[in-house]
């Protein structure tokens, strides 16, 4: 076989394919834009999917490219010679061109004449045929008919060789595998036996079936073709190993890691392991900051995924002695060494990601610290109370407030011989989850079994949208669902309707969708939201209020125009806000999601730090200055790339059409929308910031008011302070003042308050200096005084401290059925062999609870009051046993 660099094994593939007819498509992001339901680009084939399931591509019928890809679902099986969590897939396609004698022929062709592979060597597996399918002779047939040995193919069942959604394409496919010169394992060995005899090159789908919801597949009129070699693999296995890190793509970085720690690569598993997860995690956060998406950390979807791979990645390179600079010099390794050819976009974003890298990195470095200091305080009370487990709520806001990952958690309470409650703490999750969705840019109201209804009409049966020009019309009912698809709803009856044409705007780009009401003669229909349906129509989301609705009725369909107003005026104010933001705050502003309804704005944006009030004063006097310019908005129709052209904004990730809609106000702000808008911007009237928050690392959201609700806002405010005012007895003019005076008048009282509390703390101990023993050359006071809490015991501790001299303090408190201990030890009683942490362990259990702390001071707290007299006695025992 021939050795290949990286750069000539992708170049190799896409030639190849070139020189067949195949157009090289590029790759895409490795943020998927949410078509698919997952957060990345997990196959090289998920971005063609709509070409695959019928869809005309632009570009023909012959395609290729490399296409890189993230995967993480076995994150933790990271650290062994293969698995990585970015990895390239090297891939070709016929939509409805050739089929299988050619794939099989240039197959064959790629795997011996290309790559060197001898025929002797080479296996492949088909579709052995079961219930559904028939057994793949075709596919057999043309594997050999290119080249491959008789006895080297293999029939194997659907769970390894077919392919296939939960309906739609589908069929059989057929892996190639390498036979190495090895004997068999003996256990029915053959392609994907475990034992290494077998490694797999690449697989080709066939889609000849098309599998109807009843279950039955059907042939397809036109059959496809995907195939897919991994990079990674095939550059290791054609360079004669199994190990991805010892090729070009890793070497550079496994030998600094190498130079930077002292540990060699490949001697010591569980540095190696480390050195693997590192170089992998690195490299993947590196693609996917400096991908086009330019993802950052966060905590919520992709974001976190990166933010896990980081403090991951993190936390094996602290195995290995590595500083924050060499994680940025690897990543500097991978931008400007392994990948500056085959991903142009790292170059570009070169400083970028070396920002962000840094970034999270200090933070997780500050997070571990806060967090160790948390946790102590959980493990306190926890200990506190004789329990056995860390609650789910705690580690969850160990998790939350402080990015503390669970397995740490786990990790440090098992070293207290604790557990942690993981079923509360993954509830505490879902229960932030859902709060989320329930703040989510839209909801849908309408059953995905009625959406999924919609699907069984004829292609012919789409939407026209009218609302953009009127908030009434008229239009005929060709479909209704209820769970089902039904030809006539009646009173009372809950369901989705669908007309020819509507003027009803249906949720989509942050704008939620219209209600009003659909009605006729005979019935009225009440609509309480508007969703797009696939296919290009328009789901009604209602309920029928009285009489009864067919389908082939003429209706008229009337916008709730108050309604419709407002969310003009805040779709249009989200654009002038977006503006703004960046004219104040800088190209760093990205768009990062937008919600828009009859009440309020809101606007997510990529930002790294909260806006201050002069930020946030400004941007609001900009957008009402082109509110008062009163410029009008102007909506443009034209192709994506002219659009482009123009310097239009667009959201990353949201699916534009050929022919899109630029809508622009004056020179100020122009963008792709689809939405609906006010004609002038005087037409919004007002604008208000409400409020400026952070919904996750890097991402910032402002939301807004606009016209009356502005108006309506003051109004609460001015009553508010006019309540106030009469509750303090003084003018709304005055309340200033007088909460100031109140703020004073509370400092000294409670001042004074901590100091009568520290002499009756004083008075009620009374002179212990009588009871202070030696105890192997280290003077001890170990007592008890009365009603004290935990700062009230610290403060005695250092007056006694100073009164001792050399020595150590223990002292215990009943506050109100509870108890409170502190330990101190001075710098001479250190130096002795005294830790006043381990005598806090020492005691602590004798009244119910458990705690520590630094050798020079602990503390704990206890729920037995009646162990206070053996615990002070015990102390002594305690600190002899330290004394050296």
């Amino acid at each position: 076989m021939k050795q290949f660099t990286s750069k000539e094994l992708r170049n190799t593939w896409k030639e190849f394919y070139k020189e067949r007819g195949h157009v090289d498509v590029g790759a895409v992001s490795l943020v998927s834009d949410g078509s698919t339901g997952v957060m990345f680009n997990v196959a090289g084939m998920q971005t063609l999917m709509p070409y695959l399931l019928g869809q005309k591509h632009p570009m023909g019928t012959r395609l290729c490219n490399v296409q890189g890809c993230v995967r993480t679902n076995d994150i933790d099986s990271v650290g062994d010679k293969s698995h990585v969590t970015f990895f390239e897939m090297m891939g070709s396609w016929s939509l409805g061109d050739y089929f299988k004698e050619d794939r099989c022929k240039w197959s064959y062709e790629l795997l011996t004449q290309v790559f060197g592979f001898d025929r002797d060597h080479l296996a492949a597996t088909v579709f052995e045929g079961d219930e559904n399918a028939p057994r793949d002779e075709e596919g057999a047939k043309c594997r050999i008919d290119s080249g491959f040995k008789p006895e080297n193919i293999y029939y194997l069942p659907a769970e390894d060789n077919w392919w296939g959604l939960e309906y739609g394409p589908c069929g059989p496919d057929s892996e190639m595998f390498y036979i190495a010169d090895v004997p068999d394992c003996g256990q029915n060995c053959g392609p994907g036996c475990s034992c290494g005899k077998y490694t797999e090159l690449g697989n080709d789908v066939f889609m000849q079936y098309e599998k109807h919801k009843d279950g039955l597949l059907t042939p397809l009129d036109k059959k496809n073709v995907d195939t897919g070699w991994g990079l990674e693999r095939n550059l290791a296995f054609l360079n004669g190993t199994k190990d991805v890190y010892k090729t070009d793509l890793f070497a550079a970085v496994i030998a600094f890691i190498e130079k930077r720690s002292g540990e060699e690569y490949d001697k010591d598993d569980e540095k190696t392991r480390s050195m693997r997860v590192l170089s992998d995690h690195m490299r993947t956060s590196v693609m996917l900051i400096g991908d086009e998406a330019r993802l950052t950390p966060s905590n919520g979807g992709a974001g976190y995924v990166l933010r896990r791979l980081i403090r991951r990645a993190v936390r094996h390179g602290r195995i290995l002695s590595l500083t924050t600079e060499d994680f940025l010099d690897i990543a500097k390794i991978f931008i400007d060494e392994v990948y500056s050819d085959s991903y142009p976009n790292l170059i570009t974003n070169r400083e970028f990601v070396l920002k962000e890298l840094k970034k999270e990195i200090d933070r997780f470095t500050a997070t571990l610290e806060n967090g160790m200091k948390e946790f102590k305080k959980i493990l306190d009370s926890v200990l506190a109370s004789s329990g056995k487990s860390i609650p789910g709520k705690d580690a969850f806001y160990l998790y939350d407030t402080f990015g503390f990952p669970l397995e740490l958690t786990v990790e440090m309470a098992g070293e207290q011989g604790l557990l942690v409650d993981e079923a509360g703490f993954e509830k505490s999750m879902e229960e932030q989850k859902q709060k989320a969705r329930d703040n989510a840019n839209f909801s849908l109201k309408s059953s995905s079994d009625e959406l999924a209804a919609f699907k069984g009409l004829d292609e012919s049966v789409v939407t026209e949208f009218t609302g953009y020009e009127k908030t009434e019309d008229t239009g005929k009912v060709v479909a209704i669902a209820a769970l089902e698809l039904t030809d006539e709803a009646g009173e009372g009856l809950e369901c989705v309707i669908v007309t020819d044409k509507t003027p009803f705007y249906a949720t989509m780009g942050g704008q939620k969708g219209d209600f009003g009401c659909i009605n006729a003669g005979n019935f009225e229909f009440e609509v309480k939201d508007t969703v797009k349906i696939d296919g290009g129509r328009v789901g009604h989301v209602g309920i029928v209020k009285s009489g009864k609705v067919r389908t082939g009725d003429t209706v008229t369909l009337t916008v709730d125009p108050s309604n419709r107003t407002a969310t003009c005026m805040n779709h249009s104010a989200t654009h002038l806000l977006q503006k703004a933001l960046q004219t104040v705050l800088g190209d760093e502003v990205k768009q990062q999601g937008s919600y828009q309804d009859g009440e309020r704005t809101r606007f997510d944006f990529s930002f790294s730090r909260a806006l201050n009030e002069k930020e946030l004063e400004r941007v609001e006097e900009i957008v009402n200055e082109k509110i008062t310019e009163d410029i009008p908005v102007i909506t443009d129709i034209m192709s994506i790339e002219d659009a482009k052209k123009s310097g239009a904004m667009a959201l990353f990730g949201e699916k534009y059409g050929e022919v899109v809609r630029v809508v622009r106000m004056g020179d100020f702000s122009k963008e792709l929308c689809g939405g609906t808008h006010v004609k002038k911007t005087g037409d919004i009237h007002a604008f208000k910031i409400i409020s400026e928050s952070g919904i996750a690392a890097g991402v910032r959201r402002v939301e807004g008011l606009t016209g009356t609700r502005v108006l309506a806002y003051y109004k609460g405010i001015e009553d508010t302070l006019r309540d106030a005012a009469a509750v303090l007895k003084a003018s709304p003019a005055d309340l200033a003042d007088r909460i100031g005076k109140l703020k004073d008048e509370v400092k000294a009282l409670s001042s004074e308050l901590e100091s009568l509390k520290s002499k009756a703390a004083k008075e009620s101990m009374g002179d212990v200096m009588d009871k202070v023993i030696d105890v192997k050359g280290v003077r001890l006071l170990a007592t008890s005084v009365p009603g004290v809490d935990m700062n009230g015991l610290r403060d005695l501790g250092d007056m006694l401290k100073d009164k001792i001299g050399d020595g150590v303090i223990l002292l215990a408190s009943d506050s109100n059925g509870r108890v409170n201990l502190v330990a101190m030890a001075t710098d001479g009683a250190m130096n002795m062999g005294a830790h006043a942490g381990n005598l806090i362990k020492g005691v602590a259990g004798l009244v119910g609870g458990g705690g520590g702390g630094r050798p020079n001071m602990a503390q704990a707290g206890g729920k037995d009051p009646s162990g206070i007299d053996e615990a002070l006695k015990t102390a002594a025992t305690v600190l002899a046993k330290q004394i050296k």
